[in-house]
């Protein structure tokens, strides 16, 4: 390993053909997969070489030294992964609209806005027209008794009858 920290290829060389095997093993019983195993190998024989000075014999054997740099790289590619995973899911989920039956969804609409109509022919002149005016056209309660030249008061009245006889009508529960 003192060869190595000091850039001696031929000690890199013996040193890697010792160690491959048994890091690969590591890596694969991790990562499972062996394309992702291989990339993860060849990092970790680039970070030996590159932390050889690091290395203390009284901390333990190489073999030791270079098991652990593997498992913490293994671990490390499994995470990254899976986080990339979570990550492409949560967008997914984001991005994914429910798929919905267009006629059912047509014929719907035209059914509640037949009710609405009904329902709408039900209600007094007075109320029909107060109604609207506000919910048709947008106006506020004060622009609606300023063009039915009606006191706010009575328009207010008119609105509040004809939304309850509407909401009965439609069968609405609050």
């Amino acid at each position: 390993m003192d060869k190595v920290a000091h850039g001696d290829k031929q000690a890199f060389s013996a040193l890697y053909d010792a160690l491959a095997p048994a890091v690969f093993g590591i890596v694969v019983k991790v990562v499972r997969d062996r394309a992702q195993s291989e990339e993860v190998i060849q990092e970790v024989m680039i970070d030996l070489w590159r932390q050889a000075a690091r290395y203390r014999p009284d901390a333990g054997a190489v073999t030791t030294w270079a098991a652990t740099i593997a498992h913490r790289r293994a671990v490390d590619r499994v995470r990254s992964a899976q986080a990339a995973t979570d990550r492409e899911q949560a967008h997914a989920a984001r991005e994914h609209t429910t798929a919905f039956d267009e006629v059912a969804e047509q014929v719907e609409t035209r059914l509640e806005s037949e009710q609405v109509r009904r329902c709408l022919r039900g209600l007094t002149e007075l109320q029909r027209q107060a109604v609207a005016l506000a919910y048709y056209r947008g106006l506020t309660y004060r622009e609606v008794a300023e063009a039915l030249r009606t006191p706010l008061p009575t328009i207010k009245t008119r609105m509040r009858d004809g939304l309850i006889r509407l909401r009965d009508c439609m069968g609405v529960t609050t």
